[in-house]
């Protein structure tokens, strides 16, 4: 098992990493300081959001996974489902990023 980082410092960095590649990135919901989950939802110009969960591989590896896609059609049950996630586990930190390439930015947080 690894040494895991602790949750409000990914958090940082994640929101730095944003702005360096010149999006935008904003906390919604702030969990647990050291071992909160992190949910990351992207967008591309404020549309098209994306949910990322961290998921274990067979490695111990823990990548992002996009896990819900925004319908354009009902984005109300997208914003439905985060607050029943939120509500779920209090622990969550969510994360919004609006940036140019969201594939591109969750993939160099694998880095």
């Amino acid at each position: 098992m690894t040494a895991r980082l602790p949750a409000h410092l990914e958090v940082s960095a994640i929101l730095r990493l944003a702005e360096s590649l010149g999006g935008y990135a904003t906390v919604l919901a702030k969990g647990e300081r050291d071992a909160g989950t992190i949910l990351l939802v992207t967008l591309c110009r404020g549309t098209n959001a994306t949910l990322y969960e961290r998921m274990p591989g067979l490695d111990d590896s823990r990548s992002f996974v996009a896990t819900k896609h925004e319908n354009p059609e009902n984005k109300q049950d997208f914003s439905d489902y985060l607050a029943r996630r939120r509500r779920q586990d209090a622990d969550i930190w969510l994360i919004e990023v609006d940036i140019a390439d969201p594939e591109r930015f969750v993939a160099q947080l694998a880095d």
